[in-house]
């Protein structure tokens, strides 16, 4: 009986773990994307009717936690302590995965349409009370086969890992079939694998229609200049490097507006360390560094003839009783400066703060849960930033005497379907914008050794998973990144190789721990998306289904014990 236990405990590690590691190697830097079509397949199988509730949770939970704290390994210089924390509460899933898949598997309900259901459920209720953690999804692992990704205009990104997960559960329905007996050749197998190719079939169908149609509605835009820098964290936060961060950051600007005749400019997020918030530089004299960045960056907007989209901190400002000035309300903020020397009168305040690298929570309304998350923050500091409000939409005007509109997602904000939704469209459904920034800070995720900086695969999954937003969307998104990657996506989710002018690698996974730029014209889609229309209606019904599917199987497993007794 001993001998069972252990060779049926070793079977459900050996599952688990075959899973994880195909989790792993299907998303970048691997790349081996066609293992996603069976990456969850061993998961699924391992999940038996005859599997006991005990050591398949336990066994799912540790794998799950293993491959977490593993993959976002790049999170542990920031926080080791908050790394832990939240691999720990996210590898929580697998475990109910698990129960809710022996459930169906007990109620025998076909696996090709249970599995995408709970995967795609699971995905969306990743980091669900953190705001959501939408990062190595199925569908990420896609990215690259852009005739396939294109349903996200209708279905989200969650549509992309539904079709993939609906693969693996087909395919555990036929091997469950065979195991058992059964004739694999029975109609009902042949109407659903009919099923699963059809949909394929119909997915790379609208794909490739949608891109070849993307030439009646795509448009050249104005020419923009990207810069990226290249700062580690730790180099940046020193404030003897302020000023010289700075200096090059005009430098490239300069040149590269020289070169491209730019009409736009974009730096990345806050490499510049001051605050240009006009309700406080309206409140200062010329003795404070902020007034003087302000007016540096007012004249270099002015001498290259372009806007100058510019990441810094916002506030207001607090008149202390002595008439000394604080700095009251923080955000993290974006600026646009404009060829007349002056300061366009909106900013963008990030709206979605990053709990513990941004925001610790809990500080007014329960002090006490407050002081014992400050432990898991990377500072012994109170650092905490404001959320902003508003949906900033910036305007410019071009040479040719053309407005264009543009919004700003400041650092993985471009990771959450909802802020690059909200932005794309106005109240009435219309499009409001023509192209999004993104505006990043990968400098917390180097490495700096020996003086040299040596990347993580975080720059380029971050990217990967920006990708999924414009084509949900169909708008093109442009990326400043401190560190990498900076590029451009197009409305179809290909990420541009090459620019019309620029010093930064061609391929564009090439630029990472470099510093240079690039400009372009940035591409124009005028199509309107269902998913802008109507938002993440798959994964939202699949997590519902999901937690009820969970709760199921909970009273399932009360019921039998009750019953046993």
């Amino acid at each position: 009986m001993k001998n069972i236990k252990t060779k049926n405990t070793l079977l459900l590690v050996l599952a688990f773990t075959a899973s994880a590691i195909m989790l792993t190697v299907i998303q970048t830097p691997f790349n081996l994307s066609a293992l996603a079509w069976l990456a969850i397949l061993p998961f699924i199988l391992a999940c038996s009717p005859n599997a006991k509730i005990l050591p398949l949770t336990i066994t799912a939970y540790i794998i799950s936690a293993v491959y977490w704290l593993s993959n976002l390994y790049w999170m542990q210089p920031v926080t080791t302590s908050g790394w832990l924390a939240f691999c720990l509460y996210t590898a929580l899933l697998w475990p109910a995965l698990a129960i809710a898949l022996r459930y169906c598997r007990i109620k025998k309900i076909p696996l090709f349409i249970a599995v995408p259901i709970l995967f795609v459920g699971a995905e969306r209720l990743q980091g669900f009370f953190l705001g959501g953690f939408f990062w190595r999804l199925l569908a990420h692992s896609q990215y690259a086969n852009i005739s396939l990704i294109q349903i996200a205009d209708i279905f989200g990104t969650a549509g992309v890992s539904f079709l993939i997960a609906m693969v693996n559960g087909l395919l555990a329905d036929l091997i469950l079939d065979a195991k058992d007996k059964k004739s694999i050749f029975r109609i009902n197998n042949f109407l659903k694998t009919a099923f699963v190719l059809a949909a394929i079939t119909a997915t790379i169908i609208y794909g490739k229609w949608r891109i070849n149609q993307a030439e009646k509605f795509v448009e050249a835009g104005p020419m923009i200049v990207v810069i990226q820098s290249n700062v580690p964290q730790s180099v940046k936060e020193s404030s003897e490097n302020y000023d010289l961060i700075f200096a090059d950051l005009l430098k490239q600007s300069k040149t590269a507006a020289a070169v491209a005749k730019a009409e736009l400019i974009i730096w990345p997020e806050t490499m510049v360390q001051a605050t240009l918030d006009k309700r406080i530089l309206n409140k200062l004299d010329e003795r404070y560094r902020c007034t003087t960045v302000d007016k540096i960056l007012k004249q270099h907007a002015k001498q290259t003839d372009s806007f100058l989209l510019i990441g810094a901190l916002g506030g207001t400002p607090k008149i202390n009783e002595d008439f000394t000035i604080d700095v009251d309300k923080k955000y993290n903020s974006v600026f646009l400066y404009q060829p007349n020397a002056t300061q366009a009168d909106v900013q963008y305040n990030k709206i979605h703060l990053v709990l513990f690298g941004e925001v610790v929570p809990f500080k007014k309304s329960c002090p006490a849960i407050y002081k014992l998350l400050m432990w898991f923050t990377p500072y012994d500091y109170d650092y905490s930033l404001d959320y902003g409000e508003d949906y900033t939409i910036f305007e410019m005007l071009a040479k040719n005497n053309k407005a264009y509109k543009f919004a700003a997602m400041i650092c993985y904000e471009d990771a959450i379907p909802s802020i690059a939704r909200k932005f794309t469209l106005n109240e009435k459904g219309q499009k409001q914008i023509d192209w999004l920034v993104n505006s990043s800070n990968d400098g917390w995720f180097v490495k700096l050794k020996d003086g040299k900086i040596f990347p993580t695969t975080e720059l380029g999954q971050h990217m990967i998973t920006c990708t999924f937003r414009a084509v949900e969307n169909r708008i093109a998104i442009v990326r400043s990144v401190n560190t990498g990657i900076s590029c451009l996506v197009d409305s179809t989710g290909q990420i541009r190789n090459g620019f019309s002018f620029g010093n930064l690698p061609k391929p564009a996974f090439e630029r990472t721990a470099c510093s240079g730029w690039f400009a372009e014209n940035v591409p124009i889609d005028k199509r309107i998306t269902f998913f802008s229309k109507h938002g993440q209606w798959l994964d939202f019904c699949c997590a519902v289904c999901a937690i009820l599917v969970i709760i199921a199987a909970a009273k399932l497993k009360i019921k039998n014990s009750g019953k046993k007794k």
